[in-house]
């Protein structure tokens, strides 16, 4: 049963708190002498460290997760806060709703971490390879380009931007508990099929770069929330087609010259 809330005001207080200081946390770290951390480049180590330094580097790409990703999806949270407002277990089912949609970032941010951890061993096994990674760069914002106009992109976005309709369709409240972690993990679902390519960027841009993190994450908060964001769609595919046919040009025409 839908609830009238009055003042909504503390719940969006602590959203926004929680971010503000995952953005604080982020800005510290930048300044401090463990800067590099934050960067992917961090993985470029021995295996024996790479455990170790895999899960601090895991550990900020969550503080990030929770700087960028959380307030895209304020509205869905604001909107199941005020439902269970009068709930015993009120402020637990809103965190099982955070817990779950922040593990579905933080799980794909170990896999993506994993897989990156495994092309640097590559790149220091085969120094050749150094010479392509450049084409990573350019993979990256070619692949983000095309998944802007694939259906699956589309799919996910509408799901996302009808937080009413999808919580209606998770929440029974039979089993509180479960179905407030359900309805977290499926809406980070959607939310990382909406957002994973753009995600990646970070990779290309360089993860830890701030002034990119508030970029992208304005970007992907305009295309899920705002009525801007459905014109917004095409043309950042564009953009980033545009950007990766670029990239990959300045990197082959070069050498396409020298050798002929």
């Amino acid at each position: 049963m839908w609830v009238p809330v009055t003042d909504r005001r503390p719940f969006l207080v602590s959203v926004a708190l929680l971010s503000a200081l995952a953005w604080l946390a982020l800005l510290l770290w930048g300044a401090s002498p463990y800067a590099w951390l934050l960067n992917h480049q961090a993985l470029d180590t021995v295996p024996a460290q790479s455990a170790g330094r895999l899960l601090i580097v895991v550990t900020g790409w969550s503080v990030m997760t929770v700087a960028m990703m959380l307030p895209t999806s304020l509205p869905l949270i604001n909107l199941f806060a005020a439902l269970t407002r009068r709930h015993p277990g009120h402020s637990r089912l809103v965190g099982l709703l955070i817990a779950g949609y922040l593990s579905v970032w933080s799980f794909f941010g170990l896999l993506v971490h994993v897989a990156d951890l495994g092309l640097h061993l590559a790149v220091a096994a085969a120094p050749i390879l150094r010479d392509l990674a450049g084409l990573l760069g350019a993979g990256t914002l070619l692949i983000a380009g095309v998944y802007q106009f694939t259906p699956l992109k589309r799919r996910c976005l509408e799901q996302c931007r009808s937080p009413f309709s999808f919580v209606m369709s998770h929440w029974h409240g039979r089993q509180p508990l479960t179905e407030a972690l359900w309805l977290g993990l499926h809406h980070g679902l959607y939310c990382l099929g909406c957002c994973w390519s753009l995600m990646l960027l970070m990779f290309a841009v360089g993860v830890g770069n701030v002034a990119w993190m508030l970029a992208l994450g304005a970007v992907m908060a305009t295309e899920k929330n705002l009525p801007q964001g459905r014109r917004l769609s095409a043309p950042l595919g564009i953009v980033l087609l545009g950007a990766g046919t670029f990239v990959l040009l300045a990197m082959v025409l070069p050498r396409a010259l020298g050798s002929s």
